[in-house]
């Protein structure tokens, strides 16, 4: 594939040749002058002349160039295709071009993105709307770098000439259509400049010594680190199944009855998240493991009303507006992380909370540029604290005991059918094996017992008496 693009990119040094390549002209598109530009007339027959082919193998030729990125459209820079007329196209700088293995990072794309974004004032292609959200969360840590960089771009941009400023719009448009194609489009770089015929084919990489290094010294660590027994794990997850035997739907089925595959809603309403009782079941999870207590918004609201009663009520509201501030709206971080300070943190705060010295200086210094994560040690702390503290006490105390009480368990749903799949019914456990085969063994011995023929038994045992 490399070898095929340096034959392409050395012809097209040729046709740029200021002699014998094709003539470039200054056009005018709308009213705008393009300098150094060319129509798909001119450069169809210049392939045509200088490779000595037929017009059909001249236009699947060009069709390559363009797709590829070498030449791009000026009027419709999407459709990626050589029109024999007097549209008008551009030689593709060579810092775009493919052999130059410029790497079509994320961040240089989210940059392209924003910056088009700014320019168009929010209207971009769909596609280009999912690919700008999906980016904005998958490298949400470093959006502002993103944003600042696409600012400084289109603030340089403007100060160019009309002119430069359309070339290089389409420059880069050609360049991220060939690399980050629309859906449905066709991606001729799928499997990179060096990709052999099987692209599934697996490649040698060459080591170096100091990977060498970086291997042993990563398995001398693994050898030297302390692992479980089967055993052991294998106890483990029989204690979870059994622990969860009951919890889980597939299991035991749903009560009263599973939602979707019949018109009864009632799991739903039972199971809401502020359900007034919540089912027996439910309130069981929370005494597994404080995690189960706390993902349960029911759970919180209890354990919450616990805490008042301890004076420690801030604790949760601090561990919740950390929640708030990691997974809500990322142009309201700062103002929520001064927030949370003011509120839980800073001295003399109204619902200050206590934690220590080392903590509060790492957590003050990452409040001087907050971002999503800032107060992740803080609220381990305070997590910790909960667990270890607070949560044996809940689990004794008459709120939990009188939640547990007070807990519905719903009665199964009667249905003349039986035979719907995920119904709560009794499940028997299949026979061992060895049981199964212990028998098997069994009624071949009757059968071949009820086979044989007394009599002959008995003549055989009166001869060998005589002969004795």
């Amino acid at each position: 594939m490399l070898f095929l693009f340096l034959q392409i990119e050395a012809l097209l040094v040729e046709m740029q040749d200021p002699d014998t390549g094709i003539k470039t002209h200054i056009q005018r598109l709308m009213i705008t002058t393009i300098p150094h530009a060319v129509t798909g007339h001119d450069i169809l027959e210049w392939i045509i002349q200088r490779l000595q082919i037929t017009d059909e193998e001249a236009q699947n030729f060009g069709n390559l160039m363009v797709k590829y990125g070498y030449i791009y459209p000026l009027q419709e820079p999407k459709n990626l295709v050589l029109k024999v007329d007097h549209s008008l196209y551009r030689f593709q700088t060579p810092y775009f071009w493919p052999t130059q293995q410029w790497p079509a990072e994320d961040t240089d794309y989210a940059i392209y993105l924003a910056k088009k974004n700014i320019r168009k004032k929010g209207i971009l292609e769909e596609y280009e709307k999912e690919n700008y959200s999906f980016l904005n969360k998958k490298i949400n840590h470093k959006w502002d770098f993103v944003i600042m960089q696409a600012k400084e771009q289109y603030k340089a941009g403007k100060e160019r000439k009309k002119a430069d400023k359309v070339v290089l719009e389409c420059q880069e448009k050609a360049y991220w259509l060939v690399h980050q194609p629309p859906p449905g489009a066709l991606d001729v770089l799928e499997y990179g400049l060096d990709r052999v015929t099987d692209p599934n084919t697996i490649k040698v990489k060459q080591v170096t010594a100091v990977e060498n290094r970086k291997q042993i010294m990563f398995y001398q660590q693994a050898l030297m680190r302390s692992t479980v027994k089967s055993s052991v794990s294998l106890g483990g997850i029989l204690k979870y199944s059994e622990l969860y035997f009951s919890h889980d739907p597939i299991m035991s089925g749903c009560l009263p009855s599973n939602p979707w595959i019949t018109d009864d809603t009632t799991f739903w309403e039972l199971n809401a998240k502020l359900v007034e009782v919540p089912t027996k079941l439910r309130v069981e999870r929370w005494a597994f493991n404080f995690s189960e207590l706390i993902r349960d918004p029911k759970g919180r609201q209890s354990f919450q009303l616990f805490l008042k009663k301890e004076f420690s009520g801030e604790n949760m509201g601090f561990w919740e507006a950390c929640e708030d501030l990691k997974y809500g709206d990322q142009s309201k971080v700062k103002e929520k992380a001064e927030e949370i300070y003011k509120l839980f943190l800073a001295p003399g705060a109204r619902r200050w909370i206590n934690i220590d010295g080392k903590t509060m200086d790492v957590t003050v210094k990452g409040l001087k540029h907050p971002h999503r994560y800032v107060l992740d040690a803080a609220q381990t702390h305070i997590y910790m604290l909960m667990k270890k503290d607070s949560y044996a006490r809940y689990l004794k105390s008459p709120i939990y005991k009188e939640m547990l009480f007070k807990a519905i368990f719903p009665q199964e749903t009667k249905k003349r059918q039986s035979n719907f799949p995920l119904m709560r019914r009794h499940r028997r456990s299949s026979p061992s094996p060895v049981i199964l085969r212990q028998l098997e063994e069994e009624a071949r011995a009757r059968e071949a017992a009820n086979t044989v023929d007394i009599t002959q038994v008995l003549s055989k045992l009166d001869r060998r008496s005589q002969l004795r």
